[in-house]
C-alpha cells in the first residue's frame, strides 16, 4: 500500500461557533480556538478540520456563504486567522478549511447580479429554469429540508434549484466561467499557507440537468439520484485537481455521501487524479430511516458490520481511501448512537474511540467526542432549537401538514444536529468556561462531569484514553495500514477484528451492549494467542492486566480490548 501521511494523520474537526468564545458574545470566534491550541497539541492530533467561517448570514451557520473571501466578523479577522494558521503550525498541526462548492448564500453577489437580468453575466453561475406547462417548478425534485428543491423568483421570473435551503441556491457548475472563479477562490486560501480542504458535498456539483422528476418515495432530498455522481463530476474534479490541488503540498477530503464502493474508488484511486479520500457516513447514520432522517429506525451489530465490511475490505484493499467518522457537526453525539450516555458513558465513549482509532481509514474526531459528550436535555422546545433542518422539519409536518406536535418534538429531539454542536465545556464555571455571556446554544447541564480540566486531572477519563489510543494509532502502523479480517463474524453483541502487516497482528474485541457478553476465539484465529500481549483497555490499563489473550473469553458492558503480538504470520 502506498504509504501518505494524510493516511497516518488524526484529525479534529472543530465548530467553532461552538469551541472557545474570547469576547464574551456568546459565539466563539478565532481568538478563542487560538486560546485553546495547546488543548488540541495535547490531545496529540495532527491536523484539525475548521467548519466553515466565512462570511455568512448565518442560515446554516457557515455552510450559506456569502464571500469567500472574508472571514466571518463574529469569528473574527483575517489577521486572526493568519495567526491561527500560524499558531497551530508551530504546534506541528495543519489546518484543513471546510469548502462549500456547491451552493452559495442568497446573498452572495453572484446570485443579486445572477437573479437580475436575463441577460447578465453572472446569470449561469447558476441553475434557472422556467415553469412547466402548468406554471409549477420544472420537476418534483425535493430538498434536503423536504421542501421542493426549486423556488421562484419574481425578479428574475424562473426558478432556481437549491438542494439545501432557498436561501442556499445551488451553483451551476457546467458552466465554465463559475468554475474558474472558484479555482482563483481556493488558489487565494491555499495561498494562505492551508494544508488542504474538506469539500462539502463534493459529490452534488454535476447534476441530470435534463431534471427528469423521479419515483422516489423520500422526505429529504428525493431526486438524489439525478443529483449525486453525475454526468460530469469527474471530469471536474480531475480538472479541479489539474489546475488547483496539484500545484500545493496538501491533501483534499470529500464529503460524499450515496456512494458505492466503485465510486469511491473513482474518487479517490492516485491513478485518477481527483481527491485523497473521501468520508465514510454510513456508519455515523444508522439509526435514521433513509425514508424521513428524523424518523429513527432499528439496527443491529450485523448492520454496522456489513457497513464497515464495504469500506474496510472492499475499499480498502482495491487503492481507495476513505476518512472514518462515528460523528459530526450534522449527525447525533455518537455515544448516544452507539452505546449507552446514562449508564456506560464513560464506558461506551472508550469503546467506540477504539473502533474508530484501529480501523483502516483516517480517523475524525468531532470536538467533544473525547470528552464523551452526550445529548443536551435542555433543548426541548422547538424554540430552543437553532438548525435549520429541526426547524424546517416542524414547519413542514407540523404548521403544513398537521402531525401531532409532541411526536414531531421526539423526532426533533432525538435526531437534530444541534445536540452536537452545543458549546464545549472547558471547566465548572457557570457557562462552561465556553463564554462569560450568554451561549448561543446552552452548554449541558451536566458539563460539571464532562469538562476538560476535571478531564485532564483524571487518568481514567475519557480524554485521557483518548490521548492514549491516538498515540497507540500513531506508533504502529499496522493499525494505519494493516490488512483487515473480521474475527467473531455472527456476534450480536461482540465486534472482533484482526488488523496485520508482516508478522505483527492486532486483535480488537468490542462490546456494543450493555450486557457481558462471552466469546470462543478458534484456534487459528489465535494460533499466536500465546504470545500475544494486551495493550489496552477501557476497563483498564497497562499496570494493572498483565495476562495473555485467553481462547474462551468475556467483555464487560461496553468493554474494549486490544491485544498485540508479533512474530507470527496470519
Amino acid at each position: 500500500m502506498n504509504k501518505a501521511y494524510w493516511k497516518e494523520s488524526v484529525i479534529y474537526e472543530i465548530y467553532p461557533r461552538s469551541f472557545m468564545d474570547s469576547d464574551g458574545d456568546g459565539v466563539g470566534d478565532l481568538a478563542g480556538l487560538i486560546s485553546k491550541a495547546n488543548y488540541i497539541q495535547d490531545l496529540g492530533v495532527d491536523t484539525v478540520w475548521l467548519t466553515p467561517i466565512y462570511a455568512s448570514p448565518n442560515v446554516d451557520y457557515g455552510y450559506d456563504i456569502s464571500d469567500y473571501y472574508e472571514i466571518q466578523p463574529e469569528y473574527g479577522t483575517m489577521d486572526d486567522f493568519k495567526r491561527l494558521v500560524h499558531e497551530m503550525h508551530e504546534r506541528g498541526i495543519r489546518v484543513l478549511m471546510d469548502l462549500v462548492l456547491n451552493h452559495t448564500s442568497d446573498q452572495h453577489p453572484w446570485f443579486q447580479q445572477s437573479r437580475s437580468a436575463a441577460d447578465n453575466p453572472y446569470r449561469d453561475y447558476y441553475i434557472w429554469r422556467p415553469a412547466n406547462s402548468d406554471g409549477g417548478p420544472p420537476n418534483n425534485w425535493t430538498s434536503y429540508l423536504g421542501t421542493p428543491a426549486w423556488t421562484w423568483d419574481d425578479q428574475a421570473e424562473q426558478y432556481y434549484l437549491h438542494l439545501y435551503n432557498a436561501r442556499q441556491p445551488d451553483l451551476n457548475w457546467d458552466y465554465p466561467p463559475l468554475r474558474q472563479q472558484m479555482y482563483k477562490m481556493m488558489r487565494f486560501w491555499l495561498e494562505l499557507g492551508i494544508d488542504g480542504f474538506r469539500l462539502d458535498a463534493i459529490n452534488s456539483l454535476s447534476k441530470d440537468q435534463r431534471f427528469p422528476d423521479t419515483n422516489q418515495e423520500k422526505l429529504q432530498a428525493n431526486g438524489d439520484i439525478f443529483t449525486k455522481n453525475g454526468p460530469h463530476i469527474h471530469t471536474y474534479l480531475q480538472e479541479m485537481n489539474e489546475e488547483v490541488f496539484s500545484h500545493y503540498p496538501i491533501f483534499t477530503a470529500g464529503e460524499a455521501s450515496k456512494v458505492r464502493n466503485q465510486d469511491v474508488l473513482m474518487y479517490t484511486h492516485p491513478a485518477r487524479h481527483e481527491m485523497n479520500m473521501i468520508l465514510s457516513p454510513e456508519a455515523a447514520t444508522l439509526g435514521r430511516s433513509r425514508e424521513d432522517e428524523f424518523q429513527s429506525q432499528n439496527w443491529t451489530l450485523e448492520d454496522l458490520r456489513s457497513v464497515l465490511s464495504r469500506w474496510q475490505k472492499d475499499i480498502g484493499e482495491d487503492g481507495g481511501w476513505f476518512g472514518i467518522y462515528v460523528s459530526n457537526h450534522d449527525q447525533q453525539r455518537m455515544v448516544d448512537t452507539f452505546g449507552d450516555p446514562e449508564t456506560y458513558r464513560v464506558e461506551s465513549a472508550k469503546m467506540i474511540a477504539t473502533l474508530l482509532m484501529t480501523l483502516r481509514g483516517t480517523p475524525f474526531i468531532f470536538q467533544g467526542e473525547e470528552l464523551g459528550m452526550i445529548h443536551n436535555p435542555l433543548l426541548q422546545e422547538i424554540g430552543d432549537f437553532k438548525d435549520q433542518q429541526s426547524l424546517s422539519y416542524y414547519q413542514l409536518m407540523v404548521e403544513e401538514r398537521g402531525e401531532d406536535k409532541e411526536k414531531i418534538m421526539q423526532r426533533i429531539r432525538r435526531q437534530s444536529r444541534d445536540h452536537a454542536r452545543t458549546p464545549l465545556p472547558w471547566n465548572e464555571s457557570d457557562q462552561g468556561g465556553f463564554t462569560t455571556g450568554q451561549p448561543w446554544l446552552p452548554v449541558h447541564p451536566k458539563h460539571q462531569e464532562l469538562h476538560t480540566e476535571l478531564q485532564t486531572q483524571d487518568p481514567h477519563s475519557v480524554l485521557n484514553y483518548y490521548k492514549s489510543i491516538i498515540r497507540l494509532r500513531k506508533e504502529h502502523e499496522t493499525l494505519v495500514y494493516g490488512d483487515f479480517k473480521w474475527v467473531l463474524e455472527d456476534h450480536r453483541q461482540i465486534l472482533a477484528y484482526m488488523r496485520w502487516m508482516e508478522d505483527e497482528a492486532w486483535l480488537v474485541l468490542l462490546n456494543f451492549t450493555g450486557e457481558e457478553a462471552g466469546y470462543e476465539l478458534s484456534c487459528a484465529e489465535v494460533a499466536w494467542a500465546e504470545q500475544a500481549v494486551f495493550v489496552i483497555g477501557s476497563y483498564r490499563d497497562h499496570s494493572d492486566c498483565t495476562t495473555g489473550l485467553e481462547r474462551n473469553g468475556r467483555l464487560l458492558p461496553y468493554e474494549a480490548v486490544v491485544y498485540r503480538a508479533s512474530g507470527m504470520r496470519e
